[in-house]
Formats: C-alpha cells, structure tokens, sequence
C-alpha cells in the first residue's frame, strides 16, 4: 500500500496537532496531545520531552499510533492525563474511539536533543523522532486535523476589524498578539496560512500601524 499522509489533510512541512496513542509497559493505554510535523509523504517528525510517558513508551516499543481529531473534550482530557478508557477502541493497541483517521507509525531514528533557550522549564532534554507511517487508516471520509496556524490567523482576522475603533491601549495589545500570531503561524501553519497572514501584515503597516519583528 502505498503511504501518503496527504490523504488525511497534512501537507509537508506544516505541524499538526494531534494525540499520540502509546502502550505502556503494564499493558495500560496512554493519550497525549503532540505537535506533529508532516516530514515527508510517508513521514512524521516529532520533539518530546523525556521525562514524559509517552516518550518512555516510544522508546521503549519504537511505535505508536497518531490519532486525528478535533475532539476539543478528547484534546483537553489528554492534556491533563485524564481520558478515560472508555475513549479506546477493545482492540489491544492504544487506538482511540470515533477518530476521524489514525495512523500506526514505527520508529525510524530517535535521538536525543538539548535546547539550551528553551522556554519550557524540563531542563531543555528531548527526543526528536523520525517515524515511518505504515498504515493510515480513516474513519470519516475528508479528516478534521487541527493546524493552530488556521486558528490563529482568525483570531487576528477577528482583531483586525476592530483595531481601527478600539482605544490604544487595545491597540497595542491587538499589535501584540498580531505578532505572537504571526511568529506561531510562520512556524506550524501550511502555506496558505503562512501567505494571509503576510497579506493581513501588510495591510496593517499600509494602514500605519507598526508590527514588531517576531523571534523565530
């Protein structure tokens, strides 16, 4: 069968959010939420830190599975490590219910990373991962995959028919978040996010507004 992770909405280059399925060692099942970049046509990339139970069992068992959804319970009960099990399917590997897509990958490269100016404090040590997609299997017709960039790039569409009637000191926090926008979409959106939120820049500074340089 031949891999193409277009199949499912990502588009080489862009980063996804999605919740990665793991087996632990006591046969347990755990969910997390991960940013997934689509590397190639029939490769993902992550970064996880070590210290997380998902990187202990990618490690351990060199694969997992890449659940698709735009669940924002699923996404949040993740996040604080409480999804029941009730949201995995019977089957023994850790593939969560009503997903619109899922996709079994395996561990091509795993190596370890240090992020010196890294933001979040975990004392900056990481796995990268490269990962082969060795079956992608949909549930839904046309998948819902969850890009930040799309989500953002509203929020400043939003705050851009308000900046020319709101007082300046929302003025400057609209500018603000323009920039934390663009610096996120710059970075995980997909093309077409990446070419409006340019043309929404340059609208701003037509207009006189000011727009500080994001950090990358």
């Amino acid at each position: 069968m031949d891999i193409d992770i277009s199949l499912v909405g990502m588009e080489k280059g862009s980063q996804y959010e999605t919740i990665i399925t793991s087996l632990c060692d006591d046969g347990s099942k755990n969910a997390a939420p991960f940013g997934t970049i689509a590397y190639s046509k029939d490769e993902l990339m992550f970064r996880i830190f070590k210290t997380s139970l998902t990187a202990s069992n990618i490690y351990n068992r060199r694969k997992f599975i890449v659940n698709i959804t735009n669940n924002a319970k699923i996404f949040t009960l993740s996040t604080i490590g409480k999804l029941p099990k009730e949201y995995f399917t019977d089957d023994k590997e850790a593939i969560l219910n009503n997903c619109d897509a899922y996709l079994k990958c395996e561990v091509e490269t795993l190596k370890e990373a240090y992020k010196k100016h890294d933001p979040v404090k975990s004392d900056g040590k990481s796995y990268i991962i490269k990962a082969k997609v060795i079956e992608i299997v949909k549930n839904k017709p046309c998948p819902q995959i969850v890009n930040r960039g799309l989500y953002m790039l509203i929020e400043s569409l939003v705050n851009y028919t308000r900046i020319d009637i709101v007082d300046d000191k929302l003025k400057e926090y609209y500018l603000d978040r323009f920039s934390e926008d663009q610096r996120v979409i710059k970075k995980v959106g997909t093309k077409n996010d990446k070419e409006s939120i340019e043309i929404l820049k340059n609208v701003l500074e037509d207009k006189g507004y000011e727009i500080k340089k994001f950090e990358p």
